[in-house]
Order: C-alpha cells, then structure tokens, then sequence
C-alpha cells in the first residue's frame, strides 16, 4: 500500500500540473472507485463538473483537491490506486476507472486529463462537500511527522500511556498518519527496537529518537520517489520510486542485517509481515503476570 512519501510524490506532481485548471467531464467507468459517494456515479460526475481544481493537500494517506466551490475531490490510493495526469490522446490503461477531462487553463496548459487506475479497487474518489480546507471525512486522522504542526510532546506522551506495541502504534492513523508496514520496519531498524516493545516500556528519549527515524526514512524515501516495489505504485507520470534499494529491514528475510550481519527475520504480523533484525533489534521480555 502506498505511504506518506508515495502519496506525497503523488500530491506534489498533482500540484505541479493541474493547479488551476477546471473538470469539463467527467467519466465513471466503474461504480466501486466511487461506492463511498452518497452521490451515486452520475452524481459524483455532476459535483464535479465545470469546478476548478484549486490546490493539492494530503492528510497521512489521503490526498484532497479543493474545489473553486468550497468543496473537495477526496482521494485514497488503497492497495493499486494510481492518479496519473495523462495527454488527452493517451490510451485507456487496462485498469482505468475513473477519467477527468481538464481544460487547458492554470497550470494544465495543454489539456491533459487525469486518470484514477486501480487494479484490485481498494482505493476511491468521492467529492467532500465543503471539504476544501479538510475533507471531515478525514478530520479524525492525525497529522504526520512530515507536517510542521505535528506536535512532538503530545506524541511521546500518548506513546508512553499505551501498552500496545511500538509497531502497532506507528500504524494507528488516529495517533500518527502516514506511516505504514515499510517505513515503521524501518524506522524501527534504524532505532534498534523491537516492535512488540510496549509504548509504557519505551523512555522519552527513545520514542524521540523512533520519531526522528521515522522523518528520516520517509524523507530519504521522498527524495527518491517513494518505493515501488513493482509496477502498482507510480507518481503522476507514469514512473517508479527507487528507495526499494535502500532498505535495511523491509522485504530482506534471511539476508544479513546491513549493520551486524545477523539474518534479517520475518514474523507474521496483523495479517502482513514484520521484518527485523534479531541482535539489534532484541525482543521485549514478557511481563509478569500479577494477581
């Protein structure tokens, strides 16, 4: 599933090519990208026809576009989800689902179009009305440490009040948005814990330092495109992340670990997969059993 540097990638090309350009048309090849607007397909093609796309925002995973009515277009990439802004003569890919016609006004100059690809429909567009500052639909998301208001301290404390996980907690949008299975993997590599390390267990300092890796890796991966690891993630043109290479942790089962040498494991965990390092990264012992 794409994360906060995928998704970021793809805001910021939205950004650089479509600012200011407005939706002619719009064409719902298949119900499902847009089951969760109470506007049915036709009137989701209607709430957005004739508008005028005024900006490019993301929350965590989510991405919106605000409206020149106050509303928005909200966006969740799922599993396979793709925007791809496309020359209006392109060829229908094989997964298209969704196609809006742009005029060729602001930053769309020569009237491209942007096509929603989705091949297992697991991602959606719906319209957010009066949505264009934040979409509610997503108010109940937390920001992510790449957003200058993400507020450190209230983060650490929260952290340090729960006895789940260290993992699970990364990947609780309601506490921190945008990190998903691969970057949290690696942000934990790269502060040698262990994910089943409690919240309640873990120093300030340590959870500082967990927040800190975490803003490095997802930079580093944004700098690089994001992560494809094959063809279901692109940006806005079609092109693949590379940060795939870089991993330390993530996807590299039995290989050894990059800072020791120990072979990397895999551990089933919340029906995907944890990798780690065993020797810098030692489980937590378990807790005695009071009563």
């Amino acid at each position: 599933m794409p994360e906060l540097p995928e998704v970021e990638t793809v805001r910021d090309g939205l950004e650089r090519h479509v600012l200011g350009a407005r939706i002619t048309g719009v064409d719902v090849l298949h119900p499902r990208p847009v089951r969760r607007d109470p506007r049915g397909p036709e009137g989701f093609a209607a709430a957005l026809a004739g508008r005028r796309i005024e900006a490019a925002r993301r929350r965590g995973k989510y991405l919106w576009l605000p409206l020149d009515n106050g509303d928005a277009l909200l966006g969740h990439l799922g599993m396979s989800g793709q925007l791809l802004v496309q020359p209006r003569d392109a060829e229908p890919e094989r997964h298209l689902r969704v196609r809006l016609v742009l005029d060729g006004t602001g930053r769309n100059t020569e009237g491209r179009n942007v096509h929603f690809v989705d091949q297992r429909m697991f991602g959606g567009l719906s319209v957010s009305a009066g949505g264009a500052e934040l979409p509610a639909e997503i108010a109940h998301i937390a920001r992510d440490p790449l957003d200058p208001e993400f507020d450190d301290d209230e983060f650490v404390a929260r952290v340090r009040r729960r006895t789940s996980g260290i993992k699970r907690l990364l990947l609780d949008q309601g506490l921190i948005s945008g990190v998903g299975n691969i970057y949290a993997d690696e942000a934990l590599w790269r502060a040698g814990l262990h994910g089943e390390r409690a919240g309640d267990r873990l120093r300030a300092r340590e959870v500082r330092d967990l927040l800190g890796h975490a803003r490095e890796v997802m930079g580093e991966a944004l700098a690089q495109g994001g992560t494809s690891f094959d063809a279901l993630y692109v940006n806005v043109n079609g092109e693949s992340g590379y940060f795939d290479r870089a991993l330390h942790a993530y996807g590299r089962a039995d290989e050894p670990c990059d800072r020791c040498g120990t072979t990397i494991r895999r551990v089933a965990f919340m029906n995907r997969s944890s990798y780690y390092c065993p020797r810098c990264q030692p489980a937590p012992r378990r807790r005695r059993a009071t009563g």
